[in-house]
């Protein structure tokens, strides 16, 4: 888990900076802590949940409340730089590197999350709304396995 002191690649770091840009246009102030969680979102692609990056900020920010992370989380949300993947299982997710619709792979085991982008879903996509009338907006597509990983420790695990 990246965290926030962590030097960003080149990516990452354009990123964390379109992610402050935006808070800083949407008239909203660049505390400490709102920057440590932006840099957490922007250097992850393991589409933490609020309490992982509350971890992750605390290191530095030891004062950090999980309310000021889920305030930050939610104003990012609303201005769609992070998209939010709900579970009714277990914590939310997010995802601030590719906040728009795409298929995930979610591991059943170890709950890890892999973006995904074959190149089917755009066809199919259209397909649908052809078909149907729609305007399709966005979608949400996931697909549960075993990720490689937690096959190699248990290399008779059934996928179903």
């Amino acid at each position: 888990m990246l965290t926030e002191t962590t030097a960003l690649s080149g990516k990452a770091d354009a990123r964390f900076r379109e992610m402050l840009a935006r808070i800083k246009q949407n008239g909203l102030r660049l505390t400490p802590q709102r920057v440590a969680i932006v840099r957490m979102l922007a250097g992850s692609s393991a589409h933490p949940s609020v309490e992982q990056i509350h971890a992750a900020v605390r290191r530095n920010f030891p004062t950090t409340s999980l309310a000021t992370v889920y305030k930050t989380v939610a104003i990012l949300k609303e201005m769609g730089e992070v998209m939010e993947l709900g579970f009714g299982d277990t914590s939310n997710r997010y995802d601030a590197n590719q906040p728009f619709s795409h298929p995930h792979l979610i591991c059943t085991r170890c709950r890890q999350i892999t973006d995904s982008h074959p190149a089917a879903l755009d066809s199919l996509a259209q397909e649908l709304a052809r078909e149907s009338g729609y305007r399709i907006l966005h979608q949400r597509i996931d697909f549960y396995g075993i990720c490689p990983a937690c096959q190699k420790k248990e290399p008779h695990a059934t996928v179903t």
